[in-house]
């Protein structure tokens, strides 16, 4: 009993001796060691899992490309900007609107000069889209059109003048790009006559607002429109100091504002006309019965009267013949003393600030005349000295007979003189000192004896 006692309390004791004697430990080393074990067997775990884990991943990633190879989704996404490139790229690739060669947009169609040129650009047989702000203020324009009367021997006079006429409510000042170019549509020629009224003297931004904020919109959307002529009315002294025209300026600079209007004009490319009329406020329209239109190149007045009417009818012109007033800027008056001279021959007078593209006619002539050419060159040789093949050099000249060897009517007595002249002819020796073979030389004079 005491000897099991003993082995138990000797196992006992010497396992609470073998505890007691082990060496102390720092909480923090038996943290560092639960650790590391957990760290070893969390290590042991993945590797053991690893096969089965990328068995699954094949089998997910097969399935997915089997149900996912034809969907929508699986395509790769192109970026924004290559989606905006080829965006582009469609764009230039489309054709461009196709124009109308006789719709005109006129923009200030109540105005003086945009009323009278609406109604002139009816005569001539043009479609007019006229753009007002408010479609109320426009029943005076109609009514007016609906009382023109067009030629019987016009082709044109078929349709009524109303029925060229179309009324768009166009705000250039505040409508969007979008909206001006939907109010152009599919007009060719852009018209603008419009500027700051007399009566808003008071509005300081008004020349600002209107003769070049409108102006500048109504251009950038003529160019998006790709319409093909602009036609813009300014007036005299926008690029040239001179009284009487600088004097507009005191209405809050509206000739400065007026230039950067036609600089943003030429700076768009568009084919363009900028007229500079002369004081329009007090001519009538009778005083193109006493004063002839004069037209000269840019910056050489500073002063003169026009009429509204003959500017207008000046536009009409310009929209018949856009050739003759392609890229230029006319300055315009009238006089008494002027001569009376047709519209195109005055326009084609003021040079031209770019060249202006072949006509029609003109493409077709020379599309005729290159195969003439090339046919005429056919049959010709390489060689410039084959043309010379059946020329000879030049001979000396011939002699020509003196007038003693040509045949006269001689009387008989000078015939029978003639053989026997012949005859001493040729019985004359030919040296010329066998004449003076007989001759003797001079002796000298024998001395005379003098008288006593």
């Amino acid at each position: 009993m005491e000897a099991a006692s003993r082995l138990k309390l000797g196992v006992g004791m010497d396992t609470v001796a073998s505890f007691g004697l082990s060496p102390l430990r720092h909480p923090s080393a038996s943290s560092a060691c639960k650790l590391r074990t957990a760290a070893s067997a969390t290590a042991s775990r993945p590797a053991a899992a690893t096969p089965r884990l990328l068995k699954l991943k094949q089998r997910i990633s097969s399935r997915a490309t089997a149900s996912n190879s034809n969907s929508p989704a699986a395509q790769p996404r192109s970026s924004p900007r290559a989606t905006a490139s080829s965006a582009a790229k469609t764009t230039a690739a489309e054709p461009p609107p196709q124009r109308e060669k006789d719709l005109v947009f006129v923009a200030g169609a109540t105005g003086r000069v945009g009323s009278r040129a609406v109604r002139e650009l009816i005569k001539l047989g043009f479609r007019v889209r006229a753009a007002v702000r408010n479609a109320q203020r426009a029943s005076t324009l109609v009514q007016s059109v609906q009382q023109l009367k067009l030629d019987d021997d016009d082709d044109a006079a078929a349709i009524s003048p109303a029925e060229r006429l179309e009324i768009v409510e166009c705000d250039l000042e505040k409508q969007p790009q979008e909206g001006i170019v939907k109010a152009i549509g599919n007009a060719s020629l852009v018209v603008c006559a419009i500027g700051a009224s007399e009566k808003e003297i008071l509005d300081v931004t008004g020349p600002y607002r209107i003769d070049y904020l409108a102006t500048s919109n109504l251009v950038q959307a003529a160019t998006a429109a790709m319409v093909e002529h602009f036609i813009l009315v300014t007036s005299l002294g926008t690029n040239k100091i001179g009284f009487p025209a600088f004097l507009l300026n005191l209405f809050w600079g509206v000739l400065c504002w007026k230039r950067r209007a036609e600089e943003a004009l030429i700076a768009s490319g568009i084919p363009y006309t900028i007229v500079r009329p002369g004081g329009m406020e007090r001519p009538t329209d009778a005083f193109k019965e006493t004063h002839n239109l004069v037209v000269a190149a840019e910056d050489t007045y500073v002063g003169g009267l026009v009429s509204n009417l003959q500017v207008a009818e000046l536009i009409g012109c310009m929209a018949k013949n856009r050739r003759a007033a392609y890229c230029k800027v006319v300055e315009v008056v009238a006089e008494t003393t002027a001569p009376l001279l047709p519209m195109e021959q005055l326009l084609s007078a003021v040079p031209s600030k770019r060249e202006p593209p072949a006509a029609p006619w003109e493409e077709a002539e020379e599309v005729k005349r290159k195969p003439a050419a090339a046919k005429a060159g056919e049959g010709r040789p390489f060689s410039p000295y084959m043309t010379y093949e059946g020329l000879k050099p030049p001979s000396s000249p011939s002699p020509t007979l003196s007038r003693d060897s040509l045949p006269i009517n001689k009387p008989q007595q000078a015939e029978e003189a003639e053989p026997a002249a012949s005859s001493r002819t040729s019985s004359r020796p030919l040296s010329p000192y066998t004449a003076y073979v007989g001759l003797k030389p001079p002796s000298s004079p024998t001395p005379s004896v003098p008288k006593t």
